[in-house]
């Protein structure tokens, strides 16, 4: 095997680039190293060019093996890989925004870059598969402008700045907390960048100031830069050269067509109204125009880029030059809102309906109890998750025709992203034990239908009566960029600045600070100084929305709908859970099926109850009955079950019984127990020993009550 090393030190590691013949049919490959975390990175291009593909044909793919934990891991029946797991989506989506800028997006030829996980070890394998794509790339014949750096960073478990923080720091329980409730990090960021911009931001935050994450941009790109030389310097070495493709032009007859007959009415449809439909009808006239001029042509690709190009240029233009917007809009101007808590229907635990311009979403709380929580035996954790945010995006959203099916990587996307920033407000477990769910339906899209998800869900937390810690919004941060020194910010980008901007810069929080950030571009990174100034222009807008929202439902409804579970909690001791669960959970089935109630029992001896009714009281009375301690000097009344020659056995509770000597009657003599007592009797009992090995307990009544019995 041929072989060749590269070394950096990055936060205190060593990270190795490994070079072999490994993969040699692949245009490009490099085994990645930090730690015994290990990656192997891909990169083909097809050799053809895509005839008729109107886009720039690019697929990644991060692969999990199970191997790589040294355990056998999947389901009961097929111990092995089957769909990628939601982490496995969200990785994938990383290394696919951070590359895709990179790229000239008139190439026709298909792209893939793979990476697989070798070995898994307490180190970040997502940090490390993005830099081991920039290096498949940027060593291979592909072109393409890299390379790039990636790294993690954050505050964790103290107050420190920490560069690839270990597992261990950078995940608590399902909303990033310790055991305790608090906070287990401050804040938590996956930065990718070149040439001191940043072009790839996923970020948690528990409210931080603006100012603060600006600074641990700045410190991000220190580490990503080393990357970057890093690698520049074995491109220099082993790297091949490019490959270089010729563009195809649109011809002259092609362009003068639409300088005639399109160009001269483009502007008036751009700025005629927000949306896009005026615009998209003009296209359709294009669209027909040259499909009738070119009846023996198929593939008008190169002129669709025609218009495509040209409203991108005037969009910008329009913007960084004139101050306008394709709706009038200032620049840092709110489309008008709308917010509605609740009122949907008494079905639902919760619900909220939010409008931003033509972007209307609807949100759907539903909770449940702590046997509810989602398992997830995943390759890189084994993680029970209380909140849940799922994300649709259906056809009609957009005016479209299309195929219901499987999720998409664009709505796991977007409610991962949803879930990250609300999650950072939720209660703990010792407040709200509940489980929650929240389901967000985009119902009309005209750009960011993932930050009115946001405030939709907030909007449903607050109506479902879930003690948030503040409400969240978010907002939609735009850029028209030409150069470091002439743009325009723009806030809340509505569908033609999504698509022609350069930036999609999405910032959710509440009042105090920032709880989510994902940053997307369109350009190679933008520098960190306008990142700055467009987080502090997202303020005023978010402010502008919390205010929207607050005026609709000023805090969470104090009680949670009659339609949901009701949750109690008691405490046993540990060394009680078995007899609660009884052989092979017979007696805690029995219990459940009797009182209508879930249980779940903690290793502490924590037990939620579940149910709606009194199901949950029925099932607490149950159990505190079962796991009651006996003590002696305890007075309580229990039933007479049984009569003996030298006493009477007395039913304290469903599980004990205890035994009333002839003797302890009453203060006068007895000579026959069944002269004064009789089977069905309540009688006041006092207990005088208890023999916790032999399980038995002696009373007595006439220390209880001496006058219960009174002398024949």
């Amino acid at each position: 095997m041929k072989k060749k090393e590269y070394s950096v030190e990055i936060g205190g590691k060593t990270l190795t680039a490994v070079f072999t013949d490994l993969a040699e049919q692949a245009h490009g490959s490099v085994i990645l190293k930090y730690g015994e975390t290990i990656v192997l990175a891909t990169a083909c291009m097809s050799h053809d060019k895509q005839a008729g593909l109107g886009f720039f044909n690019l697929t990644v793919d991060y692969v999990e093996r199970f191997y790589a934990t040294g355990k056998i891991l999947g389901s009961r029946f097929m111990h092995r890989e089957g769909k990628p797991s939601e982490d496995a989506v969200l990785a994938s989506r990383v290394i696919d925004r951070t590359l895709r800028p990179l790229f000239d997006q008139s190439i026709r030829h298909a792209v893939q870059v793979i990476v697989t996980v070798l070995s898994l070890d307490v180190d970040d394998p997502t940090v490390l598969a993005v830099n081991a794509a920039s290096l498949a790339l940027a060593v291979s014949d592909i072109p393409w402008n890299g390379p790039v750096g990636a790294v993690r960073i954050g505050k964790y478990d103290d107050d420190i700045l920490k560069i690839s923080p270990a597992q261990a720091l950078r995940t608590g329980d399902a909303l990033g907390h310790s055991p305790t409730g608090e906070a287990k990090y401050k804040y938590d960021l996956t930065i990718c960048g070149k040439d001191g911009n940043i072009n790839m931001i996923e970020a948690s935050a528990h409210q931080i100031k603006e100012e603060e994450l600006e600074e641990a941009f700045k410190k991000a790109s220190e580490e990503i830069t080393k990357l970057e030389n890093f690698q520049k310097k074995i491109v220099a070495e082993i790297g091949v050269p490019k490959k270089v493709i010729e563009k195809e032009e649109v011809s002259e007859e092609s362009v003068k067509l639409f300088n005639e007959n399109i160009l001269p009415k483009m502007e008036k449809a751009i700025f005629s109204s927000p949306g896009k439909k005026e615009i998209d009808a003009l296209h359709s006239v294009w669209n027909k125009m040259v499909a009738e001029k070119y009846p023996d042509r198929n593939d008008f690709t190169l002129e669709d880029n025609l218009f495509d190009e040209t409203e991108n240029k005037m969009i910008h233009q329009k913007a960084i030059n004139d101050n306008k917007r394709a709706d009038g809009r200032a620049m840092d101007e709110l489309r008008d809102l709308y917010a509605q808590a609740g009122g949907l229907s008494s079905i639902l635990h919760g619900s909220g309906i939010f409008y931003r311009g033509g972007t209307h979403v609807l949100s759907v709380l539903t909770l449940g109890g702590p046997e509810e929580k989602l398992l997830i035996d995943g390759m890189e954790s084994k993680v029970e998750k209380r909140f849940m945010h799922h994300y649709n995006f259906p056809p009609y959203s957009s005016g479209e025709v299309g195929r219901m099916g499987n999720t998409g990587r664009r709505e796991i996307g977007h409610g991962a992203l949803a879930e990250k920033a609300l999650a950072m407000v939720l209660p703990s477990v010792e407040e709200f034990p509940y489980t929650m769910r929240i389901v967000s339906e985009s119902m009309a899209s005209n750009g960011s239908t993932s930050q009115a998800s946001i405030c939709a869900s907030t909007l449903a937390l607050m109506d479902g009566g879930v003690p948030i810690k503040a409400p969240v919004a978010g907002i939609a941060m735009g850029l028209m960029y030409e150069n470091d020194n002439k743009y325009k910010i723009l806030t809340d980008i509505q569908g033609p600045e999504d698509h022609h901007g350069d930036m999609d810069f999405k910032v959710a929080g509440t009042r105090e600070g920032v709880t989510a950030i994902q940053l997307d571009v369109k350009v190679e990174g933008v520098p960190i100084k306008i990142l700055g100034e467009a987080m502090k222009q997202s303020k005023k807008a978010r402010v502008a929305i919390l205010d929207k929202i607050e005026k609709e439902i000023s805090a969470p409804r104090p009680n949670i709908s009659p339609n949901a579970p009701r949750i109690l909690i008691m405490k046993i001791k540990p060394d009680q859970i078995g007899m609660v669960i009884g052989g092979g959970g017979k007696t805690i089935k029995e219990i459940k099926e009797k009182s209508g109630a879930e249980i779940t029992i903690e290793d502490d001896g924590t037990v939620y109850l579940t149910g709606k009714g009194d199901s949950a009281e029925l099932a607490k009375k149950v159990i505190e009955e079962m796991t009651h301690e006996f003590k002696v000097g305890e007075v309580l009344k229990g039933e007479v079950v049984r009569i003996a020659d030298f006493g009477a056995f007395v039913r304290l509770n469903h599980f004990t019984d205890g035994m009333v000597h002839i003797s302890e009657m009453a203060p006068f003599r007895v000579e026959r127990v069944s002269d004064i007592i009789k089977d069905g009797m309540i009688v006041p009992v006092k207990i005088i020993k208890v023999d916790p090995e032999q399980g038995k307990i002696g009373l007595s009544i006439k220390e209880a009550d001496s006058g219960f019995f009174k002398k024949p």
